[in-house]
């Protein structure tokens, strides 16, 4: 008889629930060989759950006892998934700082960035799908030998200008240093970075590495998929998003892990791909706030790419025309290598900047003011000439508000302090916020009149006054509401490139990454709003926004000169406006950073931000009252500044009411040594606290 093979004391990291308190690897009874890294099944409570065998402590460092169970009571590992390569150390350190950088559980992290589908499976299973990613890959192969070659052209590979050829020998320069510091890749609209993120990949492929390519928006994964494919036909592409079907997304994740996918695209939870060969990283557009996650694990894929390519050695590259502040100032104090951009492709113009300043206009009661009479001119030109127009508004829907003007009310969601917006096309009210809609009502619910109308406008009703003020223009609209069925959002923007409308209507969905080739005249309709928020970073995301939307136009270096970008503001003297009619990223960079330097604001201080809801507005406030109290208690507290709970700039949703508490610190490290002394504090107030429904906290908050 055979005797048993030895067991050990193993740490295992399982997605144990938040309020838990559990933050670390639990222990449990496995056999000597079980390898870090290894996917297994074991028991958590009552239930069965997937977990993943994590490192030893190290030498001379040992759980409290009263942590540490003896070996007799603890549960053994269940089935091992071992016909799957584990995960690297790499890959685990990595989910270990953003772990702990972002105050949740290891077990939380590394489980919910894996494929849904690959912790529901089992060893049999696991087993079925690699071999049918086998027959996928040889068939795959077969098909590419029976395929003659076709000879690169050169519209495949189009010549680099001088300026393009110094941008790659630096970023080259830098992937051949053993520790490459990352690169910002600062570029105007137009200027030709997405050919040097082709190049920078071409050059890592030919080293036999795997190159890994971050886009903000899922909409945008498509467009540069193609791209990609074009310039690497024979490669193997696979992309990583949350639009994809379970099925589809672990086969991508498996053809990476096992190193067969050569190119990895993907949206921010694609910086978790576990890739054996990595050899680049490219964030495009790293500016743009959808890098940050809003739930759950609120990390920033943008950051955590940065420091992924310090784990692993490699290259980083970081583009944008307009660079975030954060790595705006990086580059200025030496920690990111700048590369400049400043020439359009084929010395193609930037359009022309008009502010046009809405006080000039007669201001009377009813008279609707978004489309000036000059900008309907203009745009009539654009449409004599055979040419295309994007009209801006980052508003969806017929109107922000149904409003009774004999009572004053308005169309406010009953489930948030928010208003229901309009939607004409299918006479519905829908709140943006919690997701409910109803029926348009025939009267005032409130007094009854009949004569209820909208109020402001959305993205639906500037398509229809667009439509009346022009008729013959072809006016077409992009926005959340028209993309929703699948392969919506293609057919449209084909009908763009193809000349079938002559007059495009979008919100930011539109502003960023496509390349408009017929687009000559940009129009940003309404876009003061952001001036004076109370977010700090509104300014900074405008003029960003503005810039990307002005960037539609004139990439025809043909047309360019004869571009144009308009702006109808109310404040034409803003220093917001007045840079970027200059073109400026670097003039307002310069007056932002100033603004942020003088208020002890982020780059210059680290923020952490405390959420909590409750199912009344006591629970909430009283929450983070007294973790605030227990805050002021902690030694580790002093030197920080920790701001009174007041509600979110959305009070209400969904019925639960919601506050929020900043924490601000001169320093991270002395921020994250605060959040981890008083995080078991919450834990144990949370499970006090009657009425709370769930907490958060959120490390370099993007929105305050």
């Amino acid at each position: 008889m055979s005797e048993a093979p030895a067991s050990r004391r193993v740490r295992v990291a399982v997605e144990a629930p938040q309020h838990s308190g559990l933050t670390g690897p639990l222990d449990y009874l496995g056999p000597q060989d079980l390898t870090p890294g290894t996917l297994v099944h074991v028991t958590l409570g009552r239930r069965d759950v997937m977990g993943l065998v994590w490192d030893d402590l190290p030498d001379g460092v040992d759980l409290p006892e009263d942590e540490r169970l003896p070996e007799s009571e603890l549960r053994p590992v269940g089935e091992a998934l071992d016909a799957l390569p584990p995960l690297s150390d790499r890959w685990r350190r990595l989910v270990e700082f953003a772990a702990s950088y972002y105050q949740r559980s290891v077990g939380e992290l590394a489980l919910a960035v894996l494929p849904p589908q690959l912790r529901d499976l089992d060893a049999k299973q696991l087993q079925a799908r690699l071999k049918k990613l086998d027959k996928a890959d040889a068939a795959a192969a077969a098909q590419a030998a029976t395929t003659p070659d076709t000879p690169a052209t050169p519209a495949d590979r189009p010549a680099l200008t001088a300026q393009q050829q110094a941008a790659l020998d630096a970023v080259l320069e830098l992937a051949a240093r053993e520790a490459p510091p990352p690169a910002l890749l600062w570029g105007l609209t137009g200027s030709g970075k997405t050919e040097i993120y082709l190049r920078a990949a071409e050059a890592a492929l030919e080293r036999g590495q795997q190159v890994l390519v971050l886009v903000p928006e899922i909409n945008l994964t498509p467009q540069l998929e193609a791209r990609f494919a074009e310039r690497f036909a024979g490669h193997a592409i696979v992309s990583l998003h949350s639009g994809l079907t379970p099925a589809r997304r672990l086969r991508h994740w498996l053809a990476a892990h096992l190193g067969r996918a050569q190119l990895v695209l993907g949206t921010r939870l694609a910086v978790f791909a576990s890739m054996p060969r990595l050899g680049l990283i490219v964030v495009d557009e790293e500016h743009d706030p959808s890098y940050k996650q809003q739930d759950g694990a609120r990390y920033s894929a943008r950051d955590l790419a940065v420091y992924r390519g310090h784990l692993e050695k490699v290259p980083v590259l970081l583009g944008s025309a307009t660079p975030s502040l954060e790595s705006w100032q990086h580059a200025l104090g030496g920690r990111y290598r700048r590369i400049d951009l400043t020439e359009r492709i084929g010395g193609g113009a930037l359009p022309r900047v008009r502010l046009f300043d809405m006080n000039r206009l007669e201001r009377k009661k009813g008279v609707t003011t978004t489309l000036s009479v000059p900008l309907l001119d203009a745009l009539r030109k654009r449409l004599d000439r055979g040419e295309q127009s994007l009209v801006f508004l980052n508003r969806r829907g017929y109107a922000p508000v149904l409003h009774c003007d004999q009572c004053n009310w308005k169309s406010d969601c009953p489930h948030c302090s928010a208003h229901q917006v309009f939607h004409k096309e299918d006479r519905t009210l829908r709140c943006h916020h919690c997701g409910v809609s109803a029926r348009v009502p025939r009267a005032c619910p409130s007094c009854g009149n009949p004569d209820i109308a909208p109020l402001g406008r959305g993205t639906e009703r500037l398509e229809e006054q667009l439509a009346q003020a022009l008729p013959g223009a072809r006016v077409a609209r992009i926005d959340a509401d028209t993309t929703k069925l699948k392969g919506s959002l293609e057919s449209q923007l084909a009908a763009v490139h193809e000349g079938d409308v002559d007059i495009l209507v979008g919100t930011q969905m539109v502003a960023k990454g496509h390349d408009f080739r017929r687009i000559t005249l940009v129009a940003a309709v309404n876009p003061d709003g952001a001036l004076f928020s109370s977010d700090f970073r509104a300014p900074e995301r405008l003029f960003s926004l503005l810039m990307q939307a002005g960037g539609r136009a004139g990439r025809d270096a043909a047309q360019a000169a004869a571009s144009e970008m308009w702006v109808q503001t109310w404040y034409p003297e803003h220093a917001l406006y007045q840079s970027l009619q200059k073109h400026d990223y670097e003039a307002f960079a310069s007056s932002q950073l100033h603004e942020r330097m003088s208020a002890n604001l982020p780059p210059f201080a680290h923020l952490a931000l405390v959420r909590a809801e409750g199912r009344s507005v006591e629970a909430a406030r009283d929450f983070l009252t007294a973790a605030q109290e227990a805050a002021q208690a902690l030694p580790l507290s002093l030197g920080l500044l920790l701001y009174p709970p007041v509600p979110m700039a959305v009070a209400r949703v969904a019925d639960s009411e919601r506050f929020q508490m900043l924490i601000e610190a001169g320093s991270r490290a002395q921020l994250q040594r605060f959040l981890r002394a008083w995080l078991p504090e919450l834990h144990a107030l949370k499970r006090r606290q009657k009425g709370l429904t769930r907490w958060a906290v959120d490390v370099d908050p993007l929105a305050i």
